[in-house]
């Protein structure tokens, strides 16, 4: 339940997908530290090179995995990442502010997948979130579509339809968020979290990180305050952990603020993604 909109249906395109949340292989792997970030420039790839390398290129996989996604940070070390999608649109342009000053008063560092729909309907709310150093804003698309080249959706929502529609998912939101910020994302997140191969691809090739999750921490903001802390309480070291923060009638503040607290006493710290990732 990753749509952070609605629950878990039928899609129109006739694939039913499951609500399990969490990818069977997380893929931790050996500790390493921060390391230098690339240059904040944006990406010379162009839609019409995007479309000549894939046009006609067959997925093979679907889902929550892909070469290059990433699931956990690397090595661990008691460290977790919180990550919170603000997905826009109808029913999906809320701010939970309640959740956003938990973290501010914890002093929680985490990092924000936005998309294009919601900036616009919270502009004021974007400009605080990003000013504030304790959060970093990450990649949600342009439109909160699955990043699909044949059209395959998930829990409802039509996916993008060709290779040249997963670079407007993409470079939609980016070229926004870069104008709003003064540099490019580095991590991107598709609406529902599901990618197929070649879609993967394209994200790296416009030279963002495809950032999935390894703990579903609120079932795309549907789960009740204890459903959330019991699902955020149970991360291991290296989890990246999604909630959501656009849904204020949610269980997600509520949640998170009885975990996090657990998580804290039991040894572990927080940070961003760019912290933890090269």
């Amino acid at each position: 339940m990753l749509a952070g909109c609605s629950g878990p249906r039928k899609s129109t395109s006739g694939d039913t997908v499951s609500g399990s949340g969490s990818p069977t292989d997380p893929k931790a792997t050996a500790a390493g530290a921060p390391t230098s970030r690339p240059s904040p420039t944006a990406s010379s790839v162009t839609r019409a090179e995007i479309v000549a390398r894939y046009g006609h290129a067959i997925p093979r996989t679907w889902g929550f995995d892909a070469p290059g996604v990433v699931h956990a940070l690397p090595g661990g070390k008691r460290v977790i990442a919180l990550t919170f999608d603000a997905c826009g649109g109808p029913g999906g342009s809320g701010y939970d502010r309640a959740l956003i000053d938990f973290l501010r008063e914890r002093r929680i560092p985490a990092t924000l997948f936005l998309n294009s729909r919601w900036i616009d309907a919270n502009p004021s709310a974007f400009h605080r979130l990003a000013a504030d150093p304790l959060f970093e804003i990450a990649n949600h698309g342009t439109r909160h579509r699955p990043l699909s080249v044949t059209g395959r959706s998930a829990y409802g929502i039509p996916g993008t339809r060709s290779a040249a529609e997963v670079y407007d998912e993409i470079a939609g939101n980016r070229a926004k968020l870069t104008g709003l910020l003064g540099a490019p994302p580095r991590f991107f997140r598709s609406g529902t979290a599901y990618c197929d191969d070649i879609a993967a691809r394209i994200v790296t090739d416009l030279e963002e990180r495809f950032v999935s999750f390894s703990v579903n921490g609120d079932g795309g903001a549907t789960f009740t305050p204890e459903q959330v802390r019991t699902a955020v309480a149970s991360a291991r070291d290296g989890s990246i952990v999604l909630c959501h923060m656009n849904h204020p009638r949610g269980g997600t503040a509520r949640g998170i603020a009885a975990a996090v607290p657990r998580l804290l006493a039991g040894g572990h710290t927080f940070v961003r993604l760019s912290d933890a990732l090269p």
